[in-house]
């Protein structure tokens, strides 16, 4: 008898452990609520690109980022990042042109100012597969190509 009440009880422990995760992931879904939504445009002599910035209470910012080359195939991809200060520092995952099997992640700087997003320039280093900006290198936001100003939300 002792047997079957220790299997049983083996037993019920994965669902029980499976109900208190899906519990503290609806927790913290609803502590990561959405607090804004912004839309950015940029555009430089033929180059032009298009934002969407998410910021979660929890401080986490999330989005989307598109990247159109005059003379070269589209970025388009994802944003996942923190605001530090003034900085919003993001990794961007993204794939370039028509070829969605291979994807790309690069980290971005951009600086907040007066309203608009700076797009950072900084030397990159990949180590193990990934990419960061080289510590003790600044991120030069007066050479970034980009300015994205705020936009209606379409």
């Amino acid at each position: 008898m002792k047997n079957k009440i220790f299997y049983l009880v083996i037993a019920l422990f994965p669902f029980v452990y499976a109900c208190n995760s899906s519990d503290k992931k609806a927790e913290t879904a609803k502590k990561d609520s959405l607090i804004s939504e912004t839309c950015y445009a940029s555009a430089f002599e033929k180059d032009s690109a298009a934002m969407i910035v998410k910021t979660m209470a929890s401080g986490k910012v999330t989005g989307s980022l598109l990247i159109k080359y005059g003379d070269k195939p589209q970025n388009n991809g994802k944003i996942d990042g923190k605001f530090n200060g003034d900085t919003l520092l993001v990794d961007y995952r993204f794939n370039t042109g028509a070829d969605t099997t291979k994807a790309f992640t690069n980290p971005l700087a951009f600086l907040k100012k007066d309203g608009k997003l700076i797009m950072g320039v900084a030397q990159i280093e990949t180590t193990l597969g990934r990419s960061y900006f080289v510590k003790g290198k600044p991120i030069n936001y007066d050479a970034g190509k980009f300015t994205f100003a705020e936009v209606p939300c379409k």
